[in-house]
């Protein structure tokens, strides 16, 4: 009868492995090895609503300055582009999916700051962004901060890039908070706001599309200086020196500025030389 029992216990512990696996879809990685059906393969998580930065397309491809460094960074690891999965990493779940194991690096417009770096470890920086305005192609009142005042700013609810403007450089600038970019976009053609305000590359992104050439233009303020890394396992130091290196020789063979060009040249964007590596050297 107990071995009855045990038995039973066994095919149960079977079953409920092989529901798991099931309702999985074989998704659960590490972020890098070898995937559920043998073959080789790497996860990175990037944003998948960034023109010119990270952008899925309705058709599923992905697009963008960072997925551009994703791959080429992938390549020099051993992986070939077939061989990337893109997970979505909003900003808020960056720490949370290395941490976890649920993706192997994070190329997100991921700035470098100490607070972060308690959680993880960046390779990095490969691109220098500053704090911009976007404003419409026709305006000339609004040539620096201080220009903001009394009139209407726009970002994201909760950016940082919004408060450091509303608190330090035009503190009388009446500051409309929308869930998305997208949305900011359409106040900002219509005049019911008068300007947006992110990092440079995601405006240049924006006003790049197709759609918005000749509609906007960015104001051309360094308002802050953020140094986009490459995420990655706290202590993995083996990784962080092979993407560096990665990086280093993205920039050397011509393919860093390639990709400036190729993602941020439609919107006329006056992008910093590509930044020095200072983490883990």
């Amino acid at each position: 009868m107990k071995l009855y029992k045990a038995g039973a216990a066994v095919a149960a512990a079977v079953a409920l492995a092989l529901t798991a696996t099931a309702c999985g879809g074989g998704s659960k990685s590490s972020g890098g090895g070898d995937s559920a059906a043998g073959g080789k393969k790497i996860v990175i998580g990037i944003k998948f609503d960034q023109p010119g930065v990270g952008l899925k397309t309705p058709d599923g491809k992905f697009t963008g300055f960072d997925v551009d460094v994703a791959t080429y960074v992938a390549k020099e690891l051993g992986y070939e582009a077939s061989q990337i999965e893109f997970k979505q990493a909003v900003s808020s779940e960056r720490e949370n999916l290395i941490s976890n194991g649920d993706v192997k690096l994070v190329v997100a417009s991921y700035s470098i700051n100490d607070k972060r770096k308690e959680k993880v470890d960046f390779a990095g920086p490969y691109f220098l962004a500053h704090q911009d305005l976007l404003v419409r192609a026709d305006e000339t009142s609004i040539t620096k901060a201080e220009d903001l005042n009394k009139k209407k700013l726009c970002s994201v609810t909760g950016s940082t890039s919004a408060q450091n403007v509303k608190t330090k450089l035009a503190p009388e600038a009446d500051l409309q908070e929308f869930p998305g970019y997208s949305e900011c976009l359409t106040g900002l053609e219509n005049k019911a706001v008068d300007a947006l305000t992110t990092d440079n590359s995601i405006l240049a992104g924006y006003a790049a599309q197709e759609k918005n050439k000749g509609k906007f233009k960015l104001a051309g303020l360094s308002l802050s200086n953020e140094n986009y890394g490459i995420g990655l396992k706290k202590g993995d130091k083996d990784l962080q020196t092979k993407v560096n290196a990665a990086l280093k020789k993205m920039v050397a063979d011509g393919a860093w500025d390639a990709a400036v060009k190729k993602n941020f040249g439609p919107a006329n964007y006056k992008n910093e030389p590509a930044p020095q590596i200072t983490e883990g050297s």
